[in-house]
């Protein structure tokens, strides 16, 4: 969860500039997107680790299965 951390770091810097200079409607609808971009980021990563997880169940299932005709 590291990375979680740093961009939320990342994330709160970044929103805290933009805020000093922007009205309060526009701060609230860049962090809104900053909040999406960074919603999105960790749902792909959530998907790559999925995607790896389910490789790794369907490679060990067809060894079993190998295995179990020997």
């Amino acid at each position: 969860m590291h990375i979680f951390k740093i961009l939320i770091t990342d994330f709160n810097q970044k929103v805290l500039l933009f805020c000093s200079t922007k009205s309060t409607k526009e701060s609230k609808r860049l962090l809104q997107h900053k909040k999406l971009e960074m919603l999105k980021y960790i749902k792909d990563s959530l998907e790559r680790k999925t995607a790896s997880v389910n490789a790794s169940i369907e490679v060990l299932e067809r060894q079993i299965d190998r295995d179990k005709d020997d």
